[in-house]
């Protein structure tokens, strides 16, 4: 092992990450889905235990970032307990590619949903319900639109599924950046002290560049332009018309009270647009990112809803 690799502080976090999963039951696997596509996910054994069988089973979709072990480390182990988990890397993140042709179709979010159904099909998954953080809930909401007949109950958390141009460009200002890749891609350690501090209220002022480099290393080096190309391809932010529309399933929108990203009266308008059967929970003194920043609440509210048979709290 090469001395920088044996001194990474991000290879060592990576494999603490790594044995929070294990114990909670789940194993790294992978699955071709398509002739072109492959997605590496975490979940129980494909012969689970007869208790495992009998729990429900949920799809956990993480933000635009890293992958998915660095994404829901804090709800693996509480989530576990109740469900049967399924933690796949979204396309182009993690271990998860597809070798289709670089077009706005295949690297929209609608083709997202659509891997992730094809993921959950060939694991002979029937139903499941969906939590969706940031671009993950971009997903889980079309997933709900494309297989109403699959997926059972939604979670959106800080997920402005709702976002018009004008929010796109006052996003941009806010981060004081040219674009949004620049502050998603970050590429340096003070690329990542920024990024930070857009998407969460803990600062990493006091953190060396060196270790933060390292993390940037580790996390965000691998498959940049067709992240890019993700971002391009989005479907919403482009113009100032919202598609959003009801779904048929009862939606749980949560979000942090100080969210730079999609600010908080997003929300409430998303909410309205849903419909009666949407529930909004603000997680006060949080950003972007409140199943990290506060994960007890955001776990309490996700199984409360989730493991109630009534359509809100």
């Amino acid at each position: 092992m090469a001395p920088s690799s044996f001194l990474s502080v991000a290879n060592f976090v990576e494999a603490i990450l790594r044995r929070r999963f294990s114990s909670a039951g789940l194993s790294l696997q992978t699955q071709s889905i398509d002739s072109e596509t492959t997605i590496q996910f975490w979940s129980p054994p494909p012969s689970p235990s007869p208790e495992n069988k009998e729990k429900p089973s949920l799809l956990l979709l993480h933000g635009f970032g890293p992958s998915a072990l660095w994404q829901w480390s804090y709800q693996v182990k509480q989530l576990s307990l109740s469900f049967r988990l399924y933690i796949p890397d979204l396309v182009f993140f993690g271990g998860s590619t597809t070798s289709s042709s670089s077009t706005e179709e295949n690297r929209s979010e609608m083709f997202q949903a659509s891997s992730m159904g094809k993921l959950m099909e060939k694991l002979g998954v029937e139903r499941f319900s969906v939590v969706g953080t940031s671009y993950g809930g971009f997903v889980a909401y079309n997933m709900a639109k494309m297989l109403p007949e699959k997926v059972e109950k939604v979670v959106l958390a800080s997920s402005g599924v709702n976002m018009r141009r004008s929010d796109n460009e006052a996003f941009i200002a806010r981060a004081k950046c040219r674009s949004v890749a620049e502050v998603m891609l970050p590429s340096s350690g003070t690329d990542l002290r920024r990024f930070s501090g857009v998407i969460s209220s803990m600062r990493l002022d006091y953190v060396p560049n060196f270790v933060l480099n390292d993390f940037c290393q580790k996390m965000y080096s691998e498959k940049r332009e067709e992240k890019a190309e993700l971002l391009e391809g989005l479907s919403i932010g482009r113009d100032e018309k919202s598609n959003v529309s009801p779904v048929q399933q009862d939606v749980m929108l949560i979000w942090g009270e100080q969210d730079q990203v999609f600010p908080l009266k997003m929300a409430y308008d998303l909410k309205e647009m849903l419909g009666k059967k949407a529930t909004l929970k603000v997680i006060q003194k949080t950003s972007h990112i409140p199943h990290t920043e506060k994960p007890k609440i955001f776990n309490g509210i996700v199984m409360s809803f989730l493991l109630s048979s009534s359509p809100s709290l």
